[in-house]
């Protein structure tokens, strides 16, 4: 009878004691809300390099966009939540698909949306996924490319995730990235890269991405290309 006391004690301890835990470790300050807002529309230019817009092509979508943000704080959602998608082309005939989203949260239940999740959920099959680095005159960017195929459309995707001011494409990192803002108390923002063609054999679409991303990356203001290099 004495051992069963003892153990639903430590039992009400041990529960008392995470939920102490969990609200003294919440995190508790939106990281959103400690920088400037970025105006993407703005500051990702419409004609840069060789490359000029096509306004009449339209990337595929995150499946949910609302998804970033719901309550409930549903304020962040209006104030916040961006999303730019576009077309470009070289006027060599090429054309290259531009989609960066943009949320004020990142923990665990509002994930952004990865590209292999999104593509299946539009009716894609996706295929050789595989991790890379991107080299470019300020140094090297971590990026992740895979291959979407629907009917007759065969459209390679080069795409990079940032969790706070971590490049962070994987889902593991994505969870360790989270866990350290959230150990500093922080909730921290996020953003989608994606870059991808259509019409073009793997090895030059990647050829071409490579190429746009940067072209884009010295088009950018030196003072916004932290949003979308982040500082890991």
């Amino acid at each position: 009878m004495k051992s069963n006391r003892v153990g639903v004690v430590l039992a009400a301890i041990a529960i008392a004691g995470t939920a102490i835990a969990a609200e003294l470790f919440a995190p508790r300050q939106l990281m959103a809300r400690t920088t400037a807002s970025q105006s993407l529309e703005t500051v990702i230019p419409k004609q840069f390099a060789n490359w000029k817009l096509v306004p009449e092509i339209s990337p595929v979508k995150p499946v949910d966009p609302e998804a970033f943000v719901q309550p409930p704080d549903p304020l962040s959602a209006k104030v916040y939540s961006q999303e730019v998608a576009r077309g470009y082309t070289d006027g060599a005939g090429h054309i290259v698909m531009l989609l960066v989203a943009y949320g004020p949260v990142q923990n665990y239940k509002l994930k952004a949306h990865r590209p292999e999740i999104c593509y299946t959920a539009n009716g894609f099959r996706v295929s050789d996924k595989n991790s890379s680095s991107l080299n470019y005159s300020g140094g090297s960017l971590k990026v992740t490319r895979l291959i979407a195929e629907r009917e007759s459309r065969f459209e390679p995707i080069t795409y990079w995730m940032k969790i706070g001011d971590d490049v962070s494409n994987g889902v593991v990192d994505n969870q360790i990235s989270r866990l350290k803002y959230g150990l500093r108390g922080i909730l921290p923002d996020g953003s989608l890269f994606r870059i991808s063609t259509i019409g073009l054999s793997k090895e030059a679409s990647f050829k071409l991405q490579d190429q746009f991303i940067k072209d884009l990356l010295v088009a950018l203001p030196a003072q916004e290309r932290g949003f979308f290099l982040g500082k890991s």
